[in-house]
């Protein structure tokens, strides 16, 4: 693709989410876990380490921390200068959008649309406009798409090495990402090589991910003298997601009870960890692993609930409309018309696509990561990394291929 078409998307991108950010203000803290992400941050610049007691109910993952500490110079409190950073990670990701759309369907106007509406997605644009780990992430995970597919098209074993420390970084940004392991298999599916290049590809993305992974493994183990590959987030996440505390969020039915329902939860979570601390328990995976213990024996015995529990988060997960408590019915109406939209697009995209391996790879990056997340906790903006460059890409290429499938003059024998 054109440099200049690339730099456009950039820049299109680039202003779309500078005015998202000046909409809800250069100098606003108003996403939940910014003050913690700073708090880290400084932490680093200030030590020269990542801090080894929680800010929170638990450890954050380091990858965005690290970021802001890098990118603001050690200052991560001039939020202009943070959440700029967050636009830029953000335009990026747009690029590679539409230079993933061409490398799949190699067609250069269809790709620089993929980019355009990446660049004005809704979605992509709220999450980079706060101070939160959504695109870096977003950028990473579709750096590790970029590099294994051009690994198996080349083939390279240096590019996938890339992709498999692309994927390492996602996971040190947001653990979530070690559900997409699995697909560092992908390229023994690739006939066009033989068996013994794809096993040296297959085997060069996982020595990616080991590397990028394994220093901060052997750094929590140390600290911690514990197994702990990146952080003890699961447990509580766990514990939100499917104790009867998360039966109760789906029974609320105003923003005041969900309010009060964030309170009553962090007062237990609060009184459990004081419990267990108390008993001696205090190590970050120790305590992990009590709130999946306590899960796990208050769910003993209703199976039947717990299942009916799973399919409410599963029809959370694929809920089209954001959140009606936070945001205005045009909102949650025009957003959810747009995620029906690409759902129903991108379905032929899929079916339609011309490189078979390619939709099955982002068919299994769709089932992973929603059966990774309805297992654990589901929340609308999780689901934004993962499946929205997929929708977007696909949905594209969907309604391209509907289109000329109109078009086509129809024959008879």
């Amino acid at each position: 693709m054109s440099p200049r078409l690339l730099l456009a998307i950039f820049g299109i991108a680039l202003a779309a989410r500078i005015g998202t950010i000046a909409w809800f203000g250069f100098s606003t803290l108003s996403f939940g876990d910014s003050r913690d992400y700073i708090a880290a941050a400084e932490s680093i610049a200030r030590d020269g380490a990542y801090p080894e007691k929680a800010t929170f109910h638990f450890l954050r993952a380091p990858g965005y921390p690290a970021f802001l500490a890098v990118a603001t110079l050690g200052h991560p409190r001039i939020l202009w200068l943070a959440k700029l950073w967050n636009g830029i990670l953000g335009a990026g990701a747009c690029v590679l959008i539409a230079v993933l759309s061409f490398r799949l369907f190699r067609a250069p106007t269809l790709a620089v649309a993929t980019g355009v509406a990446a660049a004005l997605h809704p979605s992509f644009l709220l999450v980079s406009s706060g101070i939160q780990s959504e695109p870096l992430f977003l950028l990473l995970l579709l750096l590790f798409a970029f590099f294994l597919l051009a690994a198996v098209d080349r083939p390279s074993g240096g590019l996938a090495l890339l992709a498999g420390a692309a994927l390492g970084l996602a996971a040190l940004t947001r653990p979530t990402a070690l559900c997409l392991l699995p697909l560092l298999l992908a390229p023994l599916r690739d006939s066009r090589w033989p068996r013994r290049v794809r096993s040296q590809i297959a085997a060069a993305a996982f020595a990616g991910l080991f590397v990028a992974v394994a220093p901060w493994t052997l750094r929590n183990a140390l600290v911690y003298r514990e197994l702990l590959p990146i952080n003890d987030a699961f447990g509580n996440a766990f514990y939100m997601g499917n104790s009867q505390w998360a039966s109760r969020y789906y029974a609320l039915e105003s923003r005041a009870q969900l309010d009060a329902w964030i309170v009553d939860f962090d007062k237990d979570v609060r009184a459990r960890l004081a419990d267990l601390e108390s008993r001696g328990i205090d190590t970050p995976g120790a305590k992990s692993r009590a709130f999946v213990t306590a899960t796990l024996e208050e769910r003993r015995g209703d199976a039947a609930g717990w299942a009916r529990l799973i399919g409410r988060k599963a029809l959370d997960w694929l809920r089209p409309w954001p959140n009606r408590w936070y945001w205005p019915p045009v909102v949650v109406w025009g957003v959810g018309a747009l995620y029906v939209l690409l759902y129903f697009l991108t379905i032929p995209g899929l079916l339609g696509s011309p490189r078979r391996g390619a939709a099955l790879f982002a068919a299994a990056v769709l089932l992973l990561s929603m059966a990774t997340h309805v297992a654990t906790l589901v929340v609308f903006r999780y689901r934004i990394p993962f499946w929205d460059p997929i929708l977007l890409l696909y949905g594209a290429f969907g309604a391209s291929w509907l289109m000329n499938s109109q078009r086509r003059p129809s024959t008879t024998r």
